[in-house]
């Protein structure tokens, strides 16, 4: 069965991205599960950027990315919707929360997550639970696992 999510599934959005590896890789794991990605800029590289074409491939589809030119306009177009923004700052694990099929998921920049503004305006705050010591998981690697608990608890896989 294949499912497909653009219009009524997960949305992953990246806070003025800093990696290009980053961003590439969750392309890729945007258009492999069928999630929409948005990206808030500005980001920290060029989409002409080698080290970025030599990771996303021929995974890149612009219709599937949404950008957006600010986080005001971002949080202007997103008010009637419901944002979980994942961080380490958060105290509630994902795993105690159910999200929904039509969320936006807000991953913060790989350098410096993000500002205390955003925090302060998103009610849902969530982290993934690490060993002790250990700071965080790659965000690649943080999306794939969020994006897979979404689309599990929504039945989209």
């Amino acid at each position: 069965m294949t499912h497909n999510l653009i219009n009524d599934g997960p949305k992953i959005a990246l806070f003025e991205p800093d990696i290009p590896q980053n961003t590439a890789a969750i392309i890729r794991t945007c258009a492999c599960l069928g999630a929409k990605l948005e990206i808030i800029e500005p980001c920290g590289f060029l989409l002409n950027d080698k080290r970025f074409k030599r990771v996303v491939m021929d995974y890149m589809d612009e219709k599937e990315i949404r950008y957006y030119k600010s986080s005001d306009q971002f949080f202007d177009e997103k008010q009637d919707q419901r944002i979980i923004l994942m961080t380490t700052k958060a105290s509630s694990p994902y795993t105690e929360f159910k999200f929904k099929k039509n969320d936006t998921i807000l991953f913060g920049r790989e350098s410096a997550g993000v500002p205390e503004f955003v925090h302060k305006m998103i009610n849902n705050r969530l982290k993934i639970p690490m060993r002790n010591n250990k700071r965080s998981l790659n965000i690649s690697s943080s999306v794939a696992i969020i994006l897979a608990e979404c689309l599990k608890q929504n039945k989209l896989i």
